[in-house]
């Protein structure tokens, strides 16, 4: 008997591979997200931990769930650097989700600050894992950095345009021997089954489970896409021809008399 489909970052295993974003934060999304999704790992902003001055949303994260302190807000790798040991500081654990940006308009990553940041962490002992441009230069970088894995965006944070980015996060998926974890811009089931069906690791999603109409649903929805985007990659997926047909029965003696 085979053993479970599990993938490892750092020094835990996860069988869950779906991964709750940080940006829009609800007890009702936290609670559909753990308990229709089966996420394992949820993210956490940091600088937005604290909701209201009685409130702390680590109260609503079940204690089974590991925590992943992102550095949201930071502009460059001195900031991102002092927000995770920050993190560590208050009890969060060594996980911790680099984001760099220093473009406020579209929010992509910086890779460069990324890959200084990433050096700095896991030199310090952090699970570090970054959240980047796909770009392979980049992610060998992030890998020789120490990275325990490689998060490129599918398409810009928030945009639910679905894997923008697709050619190049499967370059990454095929050369980098790190867990891909695609992160931002995934806005329905059936691109994170495509993700998946791609070879990544884990999806993480948020914005697609924080703004559709039947949150749980739409969270086990995700669940059952990413496990079925899995099971076909691991089946290995049929090939595609590139020009005319091919039965699938048998054509010989095909109308003969």
């Amino acid at each position: 008997m085979e053993g479970k489909d599990t993938f490892r970052l750092g020094n835990k295993e996860f069988t869950s591979r779906f991964i709750l974003g940080s940006g829009k934060y609800s007890l009702k999304l936290i609670e559909a997200a753990v308990k229709d999704a089966g996420a394992q790992i949820i993210t956490l902003a940091v600088r937005r931990a604290n909701t209201k001055e009685s409130e702390n949303i680590l109260d609503y994260i079940p204690g089974n769930v590991t925590l992943l302190p992102n550095t949201s807000g930071a502009r460059d790798a001195t900031e991102a650097v002092r927000i995770a040991r920050l993190a560590r500081e208050l009890g969060c654990g060594d996980f911790v989700k680099i984001e760099i940006m220093r473009d406020t308009k579209y929010l992509l990553p910086d890779n460069a600050e990324t890959i200084k940041a990433t050096s700095i962490l896991a030199d310090e002992g952090f699970t570090v894992l970054p959240y980047m441009f796909p770009d392979l230069n980049a992610a060998r970088d992030l890998v020789k950095a120490g990275a325990a894995a490689v998060m490129p965006l599918g398409a810009p944070i928030g945009s639910n345009k679905g894997l923008a980015a697709r050619e190049f996060i499967q370059i990454l998926i095929d050369e980098i021997d790190l867990p891909i974890i695609v992160d931002a811009g995934i806005g329905r089931p059936s691109q994170a089954c495509e993700a998946m069906e791609m070879g990544a690791a884990a999806v993480m999603a948020n914005t697609a489970l924080a703004t559709a109409g039947d949150v749980p649903r739409m969270a086990s929805a995700f669940k059952k896409a990413i496990e079925a985007g899995r099971e076909a990659y691991l089946a290995g997926l049929g090939r595609v021809l590139m020009r005319g047909g091919d039965s699938s029965d048998p054509l010989t003696g095909f109308l003969r008399d």
